[in-house]
């Protein structure tokens, strides 16, 4: 008898150990996995392109290298733009030509040709005003009749307009062209001038510098390639303005706000925790937002960017690496 009430309390014991064994499993079966919003480090990045087509000359960096604003990276070939600086430079060449013309005004020896017809038709009146002036006393005399006397004044008066007329010839030869006339060679030179100013500018284009300090993340022509206009030739990644991205469900934002501390460990920098500062909240578009499978308990989530900037500088820190926040409540 005894010896069956001891197996049966054995038996119980088994029974309660096997019990608590089989709750502790289903505790630690049933226990929450901690949340972990999973992100990346990323870095804003500028593309150098130029304005006009060409051919790749030479690059004067290689990827990876480190850049300051200013240094020279790369030269683009363009014989179509020189040829245009050759014919913007003649044509300015001859719009001042026509200036100079116009400024100076008739030759000299147009001058010279005026003036002196200027002082053949000044004798010519002096010799038909004595003339009717001999005339005139004779036909007073009654000697002449009135048409010799009509014949002698018209030849003076003719004598007189042809002066006139020389003279004009002459004080047009000597002041040269109209002003109106100058002004518009003026501008001619102008414009020929801004063209080659424009043309110029296009030159400069030629020679592409970094816009920005930073780092060179990516080449795409090869060297002898022709590229478009506004085509990126280079990328350039400012690493000092790294930051951190993730996209976090609105039903986990409680404990994340603007301004606050942020844990985030990286796994590429042998799991280093570091201190971020959250800096951007934004929702993103409809296509990211979680949508609900049941028509009772659930509900639509958006997904927020959370953009947050390291506190301090981290070494060797890239863009691209994972970054995970694990020591928040939700």
């Amino acid at each position: 008898m005894k010896a069956k009430n001891k197996d049966l309390r054995t038996g119980l014991f088994a029974l309660i150990a096997v019990t608590v064994i089989i709750f502790i499993i289903g505790l630690i079966l049933n226990k929450p996995e901690p949340i972990i919003i999973q992100g990346e480090a990323d870095a804003p990045e500028v593309r150098v392109s130029g304005k006009i087509p060409g051919r790749i000359s030479m690059f004067l960096v290689d990827e990876g290298n480190y850049v300051h604003a200013g240094d020279t990276l790369v030269i683009v070939e363009s014989p179509e733009l020189n040829a245009k600086m050759e014919q913007a430079t003649a044509a300015e060449q001859a719009a001042q030509a026509q200036n100079k013309k116009a400024k100076k005004g008739a030759r000299r020896e147009l001058i010279m040709g005026a003036y002196e017809m200027y002082q053949k038709s000044l004798v010519g009146v002096d010799i038909t005003k004595k003339s009717f002036d001999r005339v005139q006393k004779l036909f007073d005399k009654g000697v002449v009749p009135a048409q010799k006397r009509d014949e002698a004044e018209a030849m003076y008066k003719a004598a007189v307009a042809t002066a006139n007329a020389a003279k004009s010839q002459y004080e047009m030869a000597k002041n040269g062209a109209e002003q109106e006339d100058k002004e518009a060679a003026l501008a001619l030179v102008d414009r020929a001038r801004g063209a080659v100013n424009e043309v110029k500018s296009y030159m400069n284009e030629t020679i592409l510098i970094a816009p920005s300090d930073g780092e060179i993340s990516e080449i795409y022509p090869n060297r002898g390639e022709l590229v478009g206009t506004g085509a990126p030739i280079m990328s350039i990644v400012d690493l000092s303005k790294i930051h951190f991205n993730f996209n976090v469900r609105e039903d986990l934002l409680a404990n994340i706000k603007m301004g606050i501390i942020l844990k985030v460990k990286i796994p590429a920098l042998n799991n280093k925790v570091i201190d971020v500062k959250v800096n951007y909240i934004k929702a993103m578009a409809s296509y990211a937002t979680w949508k609900a499978t049941k028509t009772t308990g659930q509900f639509d989530v958006k997904t927020f960017e959370v953009r947050a900037e390291p506190t301090k500088t981290v070494d060797d820190l890239r863009p691209g690496m994972t970054a995970l926040i694990e020591n928040i409540k939700f």
